[in-house]
């Protein structure tokens, strides 16, 4: 832990070699450093989110790693709907941080090896209407200042390899003050 912000731990982490909207849980998964998890569709250097690959398929990739804080299903059952790890599409469902609240640039040292960046906000889409009817209004929405309030997890890039497994510990390294807030990806 550094600073005032609580270490965490993986709860569950999942994978699709397809476009798919949810991901399969698996055992493990292995984080390719500049590239994101081995035998995912979204991995790679260059973007791989369809909507990012139409507008500009020579960007960099600031989506290779997805995170979701766990938290949110517990949010999300009290309000009626039933969501499980990877379902979302989430490569990595994390327990005990406020994956929200961290700055632009923040790493996370994951189990033995692994180590993400996270790049910003997930953006959430309505795809995740199609999934469940009304969970996007859930996932995104606004604060009382009429400022957009994203849900759905954070985006990383992977800066060191590393196989993860359910159980891992998450150390969370905050960058050089001063910290950016995240911003959608």
């Amino acid at each position: 832990m550094q600073g005032n912000v609580a270490d965490g731990t993986v709860t569950a982490v999942s994978s699709s070699d397809a476009y798919t909207f949810t991901k399969s849980n698996r055992d493990s998964v292995t984080l390719l450093a500049g590239l994101g998890v081995e035998g995912d569709v979204h991995a790679g250097a260059t973007v791989k989110h369809r909507s990012r690959v139409a507008q500009d398929p020579s960007r960099p990739n600031l989506r290779q790693v997805h995170l979701l804080h766990a938290e949110l299903f517990e949010e999300l059952a009290a309000a009626g709907f039933t969501v499980a790890p990877g379902q979302l599409g989430e490569n990595l469902t994390t327990r005990g941080i406020d994956l929200l609240a961290l700055p632009t640039g923040t790493l996370l040292r994951i189990g033995d090896a692994a180590v993400v960046e996270i790049t910003g906000l997930r953006n959430p889409c309505q795809q995740i209407d199609a999934f469940q009817d009304g969970l996007l209004k859930r996932v995104v929405g606004r604060d009382a200042t009429g400022a957009v309030v994203r849900k759905a997890g954070v985006m990383s890039v992977v800066r060191q390899g590393g196989v993860v497994r359910p159980g891992d510990t998450i150390a969370v390294e905050l960058p050089a003050p001063p910290h950016r807030p995240l911003e959608r990806v």
